[in-house]
């Protein structure tokens, strides 16, 4: 079963080309979220550029292992898309538009990826979104690192719910969901819509 929701942006056509402009941008300061298995690290536009390469030249930076992430040419689109430009934005807080890598602390492996689908909106809604690399899933990994993001949203200013959309069909998602207390608040003919109240 999947548990890929990452990326539910309205968009049926994407630039195939990767984003590649490599200039320098301002130093961020890093944050971190630590779960009892887990470390969550946001990834800056440098390293998104390493992820999307695949390498494992972002392990190296890391120091990590090599992880087992398999990257489609669909997904590599939809980060261009979606994520690359809101990096470049110095406006915008990466932190709501970048991946956060899921890594297992016992294994210093990459096991996953969550997002925010953005900042707040005007009543303060983030959405987010998550992936849990095939050869690591079933093993509660997302249901913890979600469980992460949701006590970091729920410390931010401006963040009063965290919302999500899944796949009618995808049971591991919204399962992941179901057990960090997501309320099913609507549906459509494909997909159930979640919410939790953070503030």
């Amino acid at each position: 079963m999947s548990e890929h929701i990452l990326f539910t942006y309205n968009s049926s056509v994407y630039n195939s080309n990767v984003y590649i402009n490599t200039k320098p941008t301002r130093k961020r300061i890093t944050n971190v979220i630590e779960t009892p298995r887990l470390k969550l690290t946001p990834l800056t536009y440098q390293q998104m550029l390493k992820y999307i390469k695949n390498d494992h030249s972002l392990e190296d930076e890391l120091a990590l292992n090599p992880s087992s992430m398999v990257l489609s040419p669909e997904l590599k689109d939809a980060l261009a898309q979606s994520i690359m430009p809101c990096l470049q934005d110095d406006n915008k807080n990466y932190l709501y538009s970048t991946l956060w890598t899921v890594i297992d602390k016992r294994e210093n492996r990459s096991v996953a990826d969550v997002c925010f689908q953005g900042e707040p909106n005007s009543v303060g809604e983030i959405e987010i979104g998550f992936g849990t690399y095939e050869q690591h899933q079933g093993k509660g990994y997302m249901t913890e690192a979600v469980e992460g993001m949701i006590n970091w949203a729920a410390k931010q200013k401006g963040v009063k719910a965290v919302i999500a959309s899944t796949d009618k069909t995808n049971v591991a998602s919204y399962t992941i969901l179901e057990k960090n207390a997501f309320i099913k608040v609507s549906e459509t003919v494909e997909q159930f819509n979640w919410r939790l109240d953070v503030n």
